[in-house]
């Protein structure tokens, strides 16, 4: 017997069912959507994954005039999409896929059978279907992998052998970390071994669809375990090794045994906003937690009375994340994002003197647009046990926030710019355009930077006296 919350989406499905069925077809929901209504989550937005004996043809005809839209970009390989409302429907032919041993594309058979269908998915939590029957209330679940025992055990395994699920799709050792932390399962000591005997071949999937399973790995409320997991067994070597470069590194400031325990505790660290909150872009600075030490071991040091040191491993690692994150093919928008959140991640730490008027102008000029996210991960990156330094960091930070909040009533800190522009420094100086209205305007945003707006008169006052200073050549 179904779940009672099965009900409003088998009553959404019954006009598409009925479709079915008068052209002699069988529909089934499966998957990630079966798996999260057995789970129960209290949720509605999912979108909804059918499985069929019909060929893709026939699912185009039987959809057309039930759908506001269809496209077929998946068709090849059995699946073609449908939107009705709100809603977005994936309907797949019965199928088996199997990898080229050198192919980024996979090679799909289509099967007659639902069995042979759940027989080639992933995990076992995912291998569970409902059979669709017009007129039917309680419609028969099909689990011949025991997915609802794993789910109530917390057991991640493969319906198949690790290698055939594995082989079938080498992006599904990366997707086991996902279902690790994001359903608290504890993978099979068979699929861990399957995983690391079958890394390498995650070389052979495209670098679009590996960013994106990273990426939902990284919104997770808590990634760690999957973190770990990519680690642990080898799967980071292949498409992110700047993470296991960092277990070599000693972390004596947070007095983790490593900068990658570290690291990760950072991560888990980066919380959604509450609801109220101040908004911050989550998935971005997640992935600067991720990404904010990768320049240790690289600038790795030793000075007397120091110890150990990472002197500017900050900007070093700004690039290695520039062109790691360039690799997986992430947009420009946020490779620049990250990138700079990585270069800027010490900045709160430069000012120990007090937030000053001109040190608050200064961090806030520094962080741009990226001001919410850089106060997060700079709170985020303090996991040391020293309970009185954690105190004091969080203390500064929020002066930090009070200040901000205190001077941009004041000033208009969000666009810190010289008091006068390129035009009215050519004009009042007399240049034309050239490396001196560059240097001018430099020099009037220190003042701003240092003493906030002095007024026109007073800029126009020390623009004379600086220009006086300057060799007479534009």
């Amino acid at each position: 017997m179904t779940p009672e919350r099965f009900a409003p989406v088998l009553a959404e499905l019954s006009s598409l069912v009925e479709r079915f069925a008068a052209g002699g077809h069988r529909l089934y929901l499966v998957g990630g959507t079966v798996r999260d209504l057995l789970a129960g989550p209290d949720r509605s937005d999912f979108d909804l994954d059918l499985t069929t004996d019909a060929r893709p043809p026939q699912i185009k005809a039987l959809v057309d005039g039930w759908s506001d839209a269809v496209w077929t970009q998946g068709e090849r390989f059995g699946t073609i999409g449908a939107k009705r409302g709100d809603r977005v429907y994936e309907i797949t032919t019965f199928r088996a896929e199997m990898y080229h041993d050198d192919s980024r594309k996979p090679d799909v058979t289509f099967a007659d059978e639902i069995e042979a269908d759940l027989s080639r998915r992933d995990f076992t939590v995912n291998a569970m279907a409902i059979e669709l029957v017009p007129g039917t209330s309680t419609p028969q679940l099909i689990d011949p992998f025991g997915g609802v025992t794993d789910l109530a055990t917390k057991v991640l395994r493969t319906p198949m052998a690790p290698e055939i699920s594995f082989g079938d799709d080498p992006l599904r050792t990366l997707r086991a970390a996902r279902f690790i932390a994001g359903y608290d399962l504890k993978p099979t000591d068979e699929l861990v071994s399957g995983v690391e005997q079958m890394a390498g071949r995650l070389s052979i999937v495209s670098a679009e669809r590996v960013r994106d399973e990273l990426d939902k790995l990284m919104v997770l409320d808590h990634p760690s375990a999957g973190l770990w997991f990519i680690v642990d067994t080898g799967l980071a070597d292949v498409f992110l090794p700047e993470l296991p470069g960092l277990r070599l590194e000693h972390d004596p400031i947070h007095r983790h045994k490593d900068v990658l325990s570290h690291t990760i505790a950072v991560v888990d660290n980066v919380q959604r906003p509450p609801a109220g909150g101040a908004p911050f872009d989550f998935r971005i600075t997640r992935l600067a937690a991720l990404f904010h030490d990768v320049g240790k071991p690289r600038t790795r040091g030793y000075a007397p009375g120091k110890g150990t040191t990472f002197h500017h491993h900050d900007i070093v690692g700004a690039r290695m994340t520039r062109r790691r994150m360039a690799a997986l093919r992430y947009s420009k928008n946020d490779i620049a994002a990250v990138e700079d959140l990585v270069a800027l991640h010490l900045r709160f730490h430069t000012y120990r003197l007090g937030w000053s008027d001109s040190a608050v102008r200064r961090y806030v000029r520094d962080a741009g647009d990226l001001l919410a996210e850089l106060n997060v991960l700079t709170r985020c990156d303090c996991t040391t046990r020293n309970v009185r330094k954690a105190a004091q960091l969080s203390k500064r930070m929020d002066e930090l926030d009070v200040r901000i909040v205190e001077l941009a009533a004041q000033e208009e800190l969000a666009a810190v710019r010289p008091e006068l522009d390129g035009k009215a420094v050519m004009t009042h100086l007399g240049v034309s355009p050239g490396p001196v209205v560059g240097r001018a305007l430099d020099f009037l945003l220190e003042i701003r930077l240092d003493e906030g707006l002095i007024g026109e008169d007073a800029a126009y006052r020390r623009l004379d006296a600086w220009y006086a200073t300057q060799p007479q050549s534009n």
